[in-house]
């Protein structure tokens, strides 16, 4: 019998079936678009260094075990100990909250990069938003309650939130429809009434105002995005001289250490308790690594989000498998650090490290092909952490070593894996809500748990129930969490209401 042929129009149907199964494949040529795709992840693990940082600060110092504070400033006299090696969950706080600025550094920046070249407008926003971040290190210290009074009272409690409203002008996101000299009129109005409220205040023992007095944190970011963001833009093509600059910086700190020789002498040159600080530079063996990352979130910015409901159980527990593997890095860190088990949480994290690449060799798609590389580069840092683990008396928060850089920028990379999946893969947003909120709107989540949340507790009366019912240590875990959710949901709300400061 003869085979039967296909009809002409029989294959012109099947050619249009192909072309609208391609057509459908194809991104939208709006997905290609870094500007209109938000890697939530990243603001996941901000939100995360920031309220945990909030949560660290409120909890009652005390008798609670030691893994609930600084590695360096154990209970119950919190004396600070340079020599205590070991890390917490607290001393995760920082880094991460470094490592996300140096993630948004390729992101913020390549938007503003036009025909290729970097101007010198372009280096200019980058002093302008450095400053910025001094003037609001130093501006938050000095409004803070307990900075205004040793006795904070209704008066103090006022003050602090004129201050909050006060940066709220300065930094506030006005709408593109309000007029540009309207705007440099609000601000202007912030700037005077912050400076009229530092110049007025009676601060305790009449010590007034002091640009020394500043928030160490912010002084930290606003340095270190300078250089970070110009490193970034000059190197930007090749992430093999951004390597080559910290082996450079790993050449100075090892001649500064030896305490003589002209980096020494150098070094010493510098004035302490200042808020421009060449000691802080320190800090860009994490934000270097996270513009490394960033980069990459750049290509994976321009994936289409995968819809969960169309993925196999099996790459469903695939995923949940990875996730679990990320978080078992961060555990196995904290636990066999801070009780000096190292060379078992060096093998663990081996272990760790083999069920990583076994689960992302199978995995296929670009989305996990990303991943895959987040995954390499977290698991180079934390080798790299571990190793050096022993050298400068073993890993520490303060003084700070280069296994606690490095080991630590690993952690970010697992956690920023472990969010995308949760997030992007399975479509769990809620469930990560409030970490996401808090994360987009940095400036404000980080005013406003000193002068927000703080002063309307203190007006409210919450501050003296407080003071009067938790008296246990637990009990004042319990109020730092009450106080870190208040202060998450405040923020929450901002940002619902698209309120943004200028991050």
């Amino acid at each position: 019998m003869e085979e039967q042929q296909p009809k002409p129009e029989d294959n012109q149907t099947r050619l249009r079936e192909n072309q609208l199964k391609l057509e459908h494949n194809q991104p939208k040529p709006e997905d290609n678009q870094p500007t209109t795709i938000r890697l939530l992840a990243l603001d996941a693990l901000r939100g995360f260094a920031i309220l945990t940082m909030i949560l660290a600060s409120a909890i009652s110092w005390g008798n609670l075990p030691g893994w609930m504070y600084h590695a360096q400033l154990p209970p119950p006299n919190h004396v600070f100990n340079p020599t205590l090696p070991g890390i917490t969950w607290v001393d995760l706080v920082f880094p991460f909250f470094l490592f996300a600025m140096g993630a948004a550094i390729p992101i913020a920046l390549s938007r503003k990069i036009k025909e290729g070249k970097v101007t010198p407008g372009l280096i200019f926003g980058v002093l302008k938003r450095g400053l910025l971040l001094l003037f609001f290190a130093v501006v938050i210290q000095n409004i803070r309650p307990t900075v205004l009074s040793s006795s904070p009272d209704l008066k103090t409690y006022a003050a602090a939130l004129a201050g909050f409203g006060l940066l709220f002008l300065v930094f506030y996101r006005f709408p593109s429809s309000l007029s540009k000299t309207r705007v440099i009129a609000l601000q202007g109005a912030g700037y005077a009434g912050i400076v009229a409220l530092l110049a007025f205040w009676s601060f305790p023992e009449g010590a007034g105002f002091k640009l020394t007095r500043f928030d160490i944190i912010i002084a930290v970011l606003g340095n270190v995005f300078v250089a970070g963001s110009i490193i970034w833009l000059y190197t930007r093509k090749n992430w093999l001289w951004r390597l080559g600059i910290m082996a450079l910086l790993f050449a100075i700190r090892l001649s500064h250490n030896t305490g003589t020789g002209f980096i020494a002498d150098i070094a010493a040159l510098q004035p302490t308790g200042q808020v421009f600080n060449l000691n802080f530079y320190k800090y860009l063996f994490i934000i270097i690594p996270g513009t490394i990352a960033g980069d990459q979130m750049l290509e994976m910015m321009k994936l289409r989000v995968i819809s969960a409901e169309n993925i196999s159980a099996k790459l469903k527990l695939k995923a949940a498998l990875i996730i679990a593997v990320m978080l078992g890095f961060i555990l196995v860190s904290l636990v066999s650090l801070y009780n000096r088990w190292v060379w078992q949480g060096f093998a663990a994290g081996g272990f760790l490290i083999f069920c990583g690449y076994f689960l992302f060799r199978g995995s296929e798609g670009d989305y996990f092909s990303s991943l895959k590389e987040f995954f390499k580069w977290g698991a180079f840092w934390f080798l790299l952490g571990f190793l050096l683990e022993p050298f400068e008396g073993g890993i520490k928060k303060d003084l700070s070593t280069m296994s606690y850089y490095f080991l630590t920028t690993g952690l970010a990379l697992f956690f920023v894996i472990g969010a995308s999946l949760i997030i992007d893969f399975f479509g769990w947003r809620k469930g990560l809500s409030l970490l996401n909120d808090t994360g987009q709107n940095p400036m404000i989540a980080y005013a406003g748990g000193g002068n927000l949340i703080t002063p309307l507790f203190g007006l409210l009366g919450i501050t003296s129930l407080f003071n009067e019912y938790f008296t246990t240590p637990w009990l004042g875990f319990i109020k730092g969490v009450i106080f870190t959710l208040a202060l998450a949901y405040a923020v929450r709300l901002f940002t619902r209401y698209k309120v943004f400061w200028r991050a």
